[in-house]
C-alpha cells in the first residue's frame, strides 16, 4: 500500500513553488508599473533595471535603492513602492484573504489550504481565524504607527504631505521593508526619540509574526504561552538588549556614528541600530563609517533577523536558537538537542542547519564573486550581500555604485532571501523522513 499523501499533495499544491512564482509575478507587475513615466517626478521613463531592482527591494522587503526613493518617484511611484512592500510582507494570499473579508466572502476550502500553505502550517484547522487576526492586527498597528508619526511629522509638512510620510513609514516600518522618504537615512530625527521610538515599536511587533500575536491573544499568562511563542519573545528580548549594549559601546566615541550625537541621543541610536539590524534596515547614520568589529558584529544580526510568519526574515530567531542548542548539545556529548526540557527533533535541527548553511555560502559567494569584480575590500561587500539575503537594506554606500552584474547579484540574493528562504522552509514543513532504498556500510572519519 502506497504512502498516505498529505493533505497538500492531495490538493495537488506545491507550496514551495507557490511561493516563489507569487513573488515573481509580483516584481514583474511591479516592474511594469514603475517603469511608466508617471511613476517618475521628471515625468520621463524610468531606467528598467532601477525600475526592476526598486520593485524586487519592495517586494522582497528589503529597502535597498538605486536611486532617493523621494527624488526619484512621484506620488504615484511611491504609491506603488508602498503597496509592493505592504503585499510583499504579508503574501500574496494574505492580501487575497484581506479582499475576501473587506467584501464579506467566505474563504472557501482550496484557499484555506492555499493560506495554510503560505503560512507553513501542518493543517488548515484554524487558518481562518489566524488570517483574520493578523490582517486586523497588520491594520490596527499601521494605523496606530500613522497617527504618531503625524504628530511630528504633520506640523512639520501639512497635512497631505506630513499624512502621506506617516502612513508611508509606518506601513514600511511594521512590514520590516526599511524603504523611507527623507533622502537616504533618518539621520535628521538622531534627536527626535519619539519618531524613532515609533519606528523601532513598529519594527519589532511586525518582526514578532502573527503566530506569536495569535498566542498572545489566547494566551492567559506567559506559561500558558506555546513554547514556540516563549523562546521568539525571549530570544527577540536578549538580541535586542545585547544589540542595544554592544552598539552604544562599540560606536559611543566614533565621530562617524553616534559619536557625532549628543549622549542621551547615543544611548536611543544604538538602540536604534540594534533594532534595524533585524531586517528593518533603517538607518541613523553611515554603515561604512561603523568599526570594522561592528560591521562584524551586525552580520550575525542580519543573518538571524525576526520571527517565523512574520514581515521580517533572516534565518529566524528559534532557528538560531535550535543551532545554538545542537552546539551546546555537541559540546557537552550529548546525543539529543534539548530547549526548555524539550527534545527538538533531528529532522528540525538537520533543517535548520541546512537553511543556515546554505544563507551563509550564497552570501560569501557572492561577496567573493562581487569583490573580485569590484576590486573593493571583503568587508563591505560582505556587509551588502548579507543585508541582500537578510533583507535588511542597510548598506555602506557601494550599492549605487557597484556594476549592473554585481546590482544583479545583489537582487538575486534579495530574492533568495525573501522567496527562497520561504519555499526551503515550506519544502521542510511538508517533508516527512523516509527510509533510504539503498543502505550504505558504514566508515569512521577523523573529525577535528
Amino acid at each position: 500500500m502506497g504512502r498516505r499523501k498529505t493533505w497538500r499533495a492531495r490538493a495537488g499544491l506545491n507550496p514551495a513553488r507557490t511561493a516563489a512564482l507569487s513573488f515573481a509575478a509580483m516584481i514583474l507587475v511591479g516592474t511594469g508599473l514603475l517603469a511608466l513615466p508617471v511613476m517618475s517626478r521628471a515625468g520621463e521613463t524610468p531606467d528598467l533595471f532601477t525600475s526592476f531592482f526598486t520593485s524586487a527591494s519592495a517586494v522582497c522587503v528589503t529597502g535597498f535603492t538605486l536611486v532617493d526613493t523621494a527624488g526619484q518617484w512621484s506620488f504615484w511611484g511611491q504609491l506603488v513602492i508602498l503597496v509592493l512592500v505592504q503585499l510583499g510582507a504579508l503574501g500574496f494570499m494574505m492580501a487575497y484573504s484581506l479582499i475576501l473579508l473587506l467584501f464579506r466572502r467566505e474563504i472557501i476550502l482550496s484557499q484555506r489550504v492555499m493560506l495554510a500553505s503560505a503560512l507553513g502550517l501542518r493543517n488548515i484547522g484554524g487558518v481562518t481565524r489566524l488570517v483574520r487576526h493578523g490582517l486586523v492586527g497588520t491594520l490596527f498597528f499601521e494605523l496606530a504607527g500613522t497617527i504618531l508619526l503625524a504628530v511630528r511629522f504633520v506640523p512639520e509638512y501639512g497635512w497631505g504631505e506630513g499624512l502621506w510620510k506617516s502612513l508611508f513609514h509606518a506601513v514600511s516600518a511594521f512590514c520590516n521593508a526599511g524603504f523611507e522618504l527623507f533622502g537616504g537615512s533618518l539621520a535628521q530625527f538622531s534627536h527626535d526619540p519619539h519618531v524613532l521610538m515609533v519606528h523601532m515599536m513598529l519594527t519589532v511587533i511586525g518582526g514578532l509574526g502573527f503566530f506569536v500575536w495569535e498566542d498572545l491573544l489566547l494566551a492567559q499568562n506567559w506559561r500558558s504561552l506555546t513554547l514556540y511563542s516563549r523562546l521568539a519573545i525571549s530570544a527577540t528580548g536578549v538580541l535586542l538588549l545585547a544589540g542595544w549594549v554592544y552598539f552604544t559601546w562599540a560606536e559611543w566615541a566614533n565621530p562617524g556614528t553616534l559619536g557625532a550625537m549628543a549622549p542621551a541621543d547615543r544611548l536611543v541610536g544604538g538602540l536604534f541600530q540594534s533594532v534595524n539590524l533585524r531586517t528593518a534596515g533603517f538607518a541613523l547614520f553611515d554603515q561604512g563609517q561603523m568599526t570594522e568589529a561592528a560591521q562584524a558584529v551586525s552580520l550575525l544580526f542580519m543573518v538571524i533577523g525576526g520571527c517565523s510568519g512574520s514581515t521580517a526574515c533572516g534565518i529566524k530567531v528559534v532557528t538560531a536558537l535550535v543551532l545554538a542548542a545542537a552546539l551546546w548539545a555537541g559540546l557537552r556529548g550529548r546525543p539529543e538537542t534539548v530547549i526548555c526540557g524539550r527534545t527538538i527533533p533531528r529532522d528540525q535541527v538537520r533543517n535548520a542547519m541546512t537553511l543556515t548553511f546554505a544563507v551563509l555560502l550564497a552570501a560569501f559567494l557572492a561577496a567573493v564573486v562581487l569583490t573580485h569584480v569590484e576590486g573593493l575590500d571583503f568587508l563591505p561587500v560582505l556587509f551588502e550581500t548579507v543585508a541582500a539575503i537578510g533583507t535588511v537594506g542597510l548598506s555602506t554606500g557601494i550599492t549605487a555604485d557597484l556594476t549592473l552584474f554585481s546590482q544583479a547579484i545583489l537582487l538575486i540574493l534579495m530574492f533568495l532571501g525573501r522567496a527562497g528562504i520561504l519555499a526551503l522552509s515550506l519544502a521542510f514543513l511538508i517533508r516527512r523522513p523516509t527510509e533510504p532504498r539503498i543502505g550504505y556500510p558504514t566508515c569512521d572519519l577523523f573529525i577535528g
